[in-house]
C-alpha cells in the first residue's frame, strides 16, 4: 500500500522537483522552497555530496506531512539505491534501466522510476515491474513524442525530464504524461540565493499542470 500511496501523491501533484546542488546546505533549502510552492515530490540526486544525509534529513523533517515524499535521483545501481531507501527515500529515479535496480526497488516495494529513450528499453522497464517512465532526456524528443509512445503502449505511464519548462509543462501533460520533472529551470535562482523565485516557479508549474489538466 506504500507503494501506491507513493505513486498516488506523485501523479496528484504532476511535478517531481530534480535538486542538484552545490552544498548540502543549498539542496535543503531548495527542497524546502519547492515544498512551499506546492511541489511536493522531492528528488535528490546523488550528484549531490552526502546526498543521503540529505534524504535522511528532508525525510525526517517531513515525516509528519504526508503528502510530501522524498526520493533519491542519478540512481546508477542497486547498491546505491539500497543506501538511499534506507536513508529514507520513497522512491528511486534513475537516468537510465538497471535490471538490479528494478529487482531490489521491488523488493522494498519502492516505485522505480528509470530513464528510457526508446520502446524497446521502455518495453524492458515495463516488464520488470517499472510503474513509471521517465522519458530521459525530454528535450530529445518533445512532448508530441508522447503520442508517439502511447499508441502501442496505451498503458504506460510517463514522466518526461529534461527540457521541461513553463512554456511546454501544460502539453507534457496534456499529451499524456503522468507527471512531469522539473530541474535546472526551476532551481536556478539557488545560484543567487533566490530561493523566493523558486518557489514562485514551484506554484507557477503546479498551476500550469493543474490547468492542463482541466483543459
Amino acid at each position: 500500500m506504500k507503494k501506491l500511496k507513493v505513486l498516488s501523491q506523485i501523479s496528484t501533484c504532476g511535478v517531481v522537483a530534480v535538486v542538484r546542488a552545490d552544498t548540502h546546505e543549498e539542496a535543503l533549502k531548495i527542497s524546502d522552497a519547492c515544498v512551499k510552492g506546492g511541489i511536493l515530490g522531492i528528488e535528490i540526486t546523488f550528484t549531490i555530496q552526502d546526498a543521503d544525509v540529505v534524504i535522511r534529513e528532508l525525510a525526517n523533517h517531513y515525516a509528519g506531512n504526508s503528502e510530501v515524499v522524498i526520493g533519491a535521483g542519478t540512481v546508477l545501481d542497486a547498491a546505491t539505491a539500497r543506501i538511499a531507501i534506507l536513508s529514507g527515500a520513497q522512491f528511486i529515479v534513475s537516468p537510465c534501466f538497471d535490471k538490479e535496480t528494478a529487482k531490489l526497488c521491488n523488493l522494498y516495494q519502492i516505485p522505480y522510476m528509470p530513464g528510457c529513450m526508446t520502446i524497446t528499453e521502455m518495453k524492458q522497464a515495463l516488464e520488470h515491474g517499472v510503474d513509471i517512465i521517465k522519458m530521459f532526456p525530454g528535450n530529445a524528443f518533445g512532448p508530441d513524442f508522447v503520442k508517439s509512445v502511447k499508441a502501442p503502449l496505451p498503458q504506460i505511464n510517463i514522466m518526461p525530464t529534461g527540457g521541461v519548462s513553463l512554456d511546454n509543462v501544460g502539453q507534457w501533460i496534456k499529451n499524456g504524461c503522468v507527471a512531469v520533472g522539473v530541474g535546472g529551470n526551476l532551481v536556478a535562482p539557488a545560484k543567487t540565493g533566490n530561493y523566493d523565485q523558486i518557489t514562485e516557479y514551484a506554484r507557477q508549474y503546479t498551476s500550469k499542470v493543474k490547468e492542463a489538466r482541466e483543459a
